[in-house]
C-alpha cells in the first residue's frame, strides 16, 4: 500500500491579487516610465507582474505627455527636459549655472503632469 504526502503546490498570485500602489508623485513616475522605455528600447516586453501593481501602463504616462503638449500646456523644450533626465534618472540640479533652466522646465512639466495624472488616480 503506498502512502502519498499531499504536498504544497506553488500557483503564481495574478495581478489581479495584487494591490494597485499609486505613485508619490509624478516624478517617481516620470522615471518609472523612463525605466520602462529604456527596457523596451533593449528589447524588453512590458508585462504584468513584479510585487507591485501599478495604476497604469507606461504609455498611459507619454500619452498624458503628449496630451499636455499637443494642448500647449508644456512645449517641446518641457518634454525635452523631461526626457533627457529621466533617461539619466535624476532631476536637474538647480543650484548647477548649466542645468538652471533645465531644473525650471523640469518643475514647470511635472506641475503640469501631476494635475494629469493626480486626476487619473496614478498619482496619490
Amino acid at each position: 500500500m503506498r502512502i502519498y504526502s499531499k504536498r504544497q503546490r506553488y500557483t503564481a498570485k495574478s495581478a489581479a491579487d495584487l494591490p494597485t500602489l499609486p505613485f508619490i508623485s509624478s516624478e517617481e513616475a516620470w522615471f518609472w516610465f523612463s525605466r520602462c522605455q529604456r527596457l523596451r528600447l533593449q528589447g524588453a516586453r512590458f508585462m504584468d507582474g513584479g510585487s507591485v501593481k501599478r495604476p497604469c501602463d507606461p504609455d498611459d504616462l507619454a500619452r498624458a505627455v503628449m496630451e499636455l503638449k499637443r494642448r500647449r500646456r508644456i512645449g517641446t523644450e518641457h518634454v525635452g527636459v523631461l526626457a533627457r533626465y529621466g533617461f539619466l534618472e535624476r532631476p536637474p540640479d538647480p543650484r548647477r549655472r548649466e542645468e538652471g533652466r533645465a531644473a525650471r522646465l523640469w518643475d514647470e512639466g511635472l506641475d503640469r503632469l501631476t494635475t494629469v495624472l493626480k486626476e487619473k488616480g496614478i498619482v496619490e
